[in-house]
Order: C-alpha cells, then structure tokens, then sequence
C-alpha cells in the first residue's frame, strides 16, 4: 500500500498530466516555449546531467538491441571496438538505417572487416558525418 506521499504524488501527476498533456515528442507551449514530457520547458530549463545520463543509456540500449536484432548472435562476439563502432551507427541513424547498408552488412558477415569499413565511408551517411565516419571505419578495421 502506498504511503501517503506516494498517494500525493501520484494524484499530482495526474493533475498535471491533465493540466500540461504528455507528450513525447517536442513541441512548443502557448507562449513558444519548446517542451516535452509533461510540461517540461527545454528552452527555460533543460535537462539536468542526471537525465542526460539517464536518456544517453536508454538510446545505447535501443542502438545496441537494433545490433543484434540487425547481425544476429554474431553481433555479441565481435570485437568490442567493432561492436561500438555499430552501436554509435545505430544510434546516429537507427537500426533501419543502418539495416540498409546491405554490402556493409555482408562483408561484415564475410568476415572482411576492411572492406565493411570502406562500404561504411562509401556513404551519403559518412558524406554528412566526415569524422565520425572515418573514425568507425578505423575501429571496424582495427577491431
């Protein structure tokens, strides 16, 4: 059973959920403010480091489940810097992005590492992204 300050809580929330609405995706409030969330004032406030931190571990699970679900069981023996050269791809531009990248995908399932880089700066994505590109494609070649 919840103690009192929970049951005051919860009873808040819902007022202000009523209140402000909840909303997950940005947009801005009746006087231009950009807010999320339930009411949350980015362009007065932000985010504290706390849930910076905390959204940051979130979107590295999603990038890193979008991994496995993309290369399968091989994806968990990779090297750890070709693993985290995926992951920072997924994370830039998502699993379905990153899905595409059909002949990258398949000299990596090969084996061939340095041609799965060179398919990676072969890209619109390494086009726009220039350093971090040349940097994954050292990480996949150095594993």
């Amino acid at each position: 059973m919840p103690d009192r300050a929970e049951a005051g809580l919860a009873a808040l929330s819902t007022l202000l959920e009523r209140h402000e609405g909840r909303r997950a995706f940005p947009y801005h409030d009746t006087v231009g403010k950009l807010t999320i969330g339930v009411g949350r004032n980015l362009s007065d406030r932000g985010l504290s480091e706390e849930e910076i931190d905390l959204l940051l571990a979130n979107d590295i699970f999603t990038a890193a489940e979008a991994c496995t679900d993309i290369f399968g069981s091989a994806f968990a023996v990779f090297s750890t810097p070709r693993r985290h050269a995926l992951i920072s791809m997924a994370f830039n531009m998502g699993g379905p992005r990153l899905a595409a990248f059909r002949r990258m995908r398949a000299a990596i399932s090969d084996g061939d590492w340095d041609r799965a880089a060179a398919e990676a700066l072969d890209s619109r994505w390494a086009s726009q992204t220039g350093g971090r590109a040349r940097d994954i494609a050292g990480m996949m070649r150095g594993g």
